[in-house]
């Protein structure tokens, strides 16, 4: 795949500024660093952003997510790896990215309810627009991923 461009971050760094910004405010939030990994990775996954899928593939192994868990997270609908809290939080950014489809429904946001507080669920639906901003900015782009990952942290048998 052949980017479009190289150099947007420059042609509008003030813009980027600000979303580098919302990033580090986002890591100061009340949301659980794993949670975010797995909202980011799924939102990423749905919009094909490959730039994104591989950071943040990188980043959660880094952090001591498992293989498993980011391997199954396509199907995490099916896998009992994930707990009420993770399920509620995909639940609701699978909503929110594919907003056209969904509309939003009722069901997840009673999920979202049931199992973050007042904060997190806005924290929660700013971390989900923040990726899906950036899904959209990379993949129409064509920004290159990286081809390797970093060692994988042995998964707990």
């Amino acid at each position: 795949m052949t980017p479009r461009m190289t150099d947007h971050m420059k042609r509008a760094e003030a813009g980027f500024k600000t979303l580098f910004a919302l990033e580090n405010t986002l890591k100061t939030g009340p949301l659980e660093p794993g949670l975010l990994h797995l909202v980011k990775l799924r939102a990423s996954q749905i919009n094909g952003c490959a730039f994104c899928i591989q950071m943040h593939v990188a980043e959660a192994l880094r952090d001591g997510e498992t293989q498993l868990r980011l391997h199954m997270l396509t199907a995490w609908r099916e896998s009992s790896l994930y707990s009420e809290r993770e399920r509620a939080a995909l639940a609701w950014t699978e909503s929110l990215t594919r907003l056209s489809e969904t509309g939003a429904p009722d069901q997840d946001w009673q999920l979202v309810e049931a199992n973050f507080n007042p904060d997190e669920r806005a924290w929660l639906s700013l971390a989900i627009g923040a990726i899906n901003l950036w899904n959209r900015v990379q993949a129409g782009f064509r920004a290159p991923h990286a081809t390797s990952l970093p060692e994988a942290k042995a998964d707990a048998a």
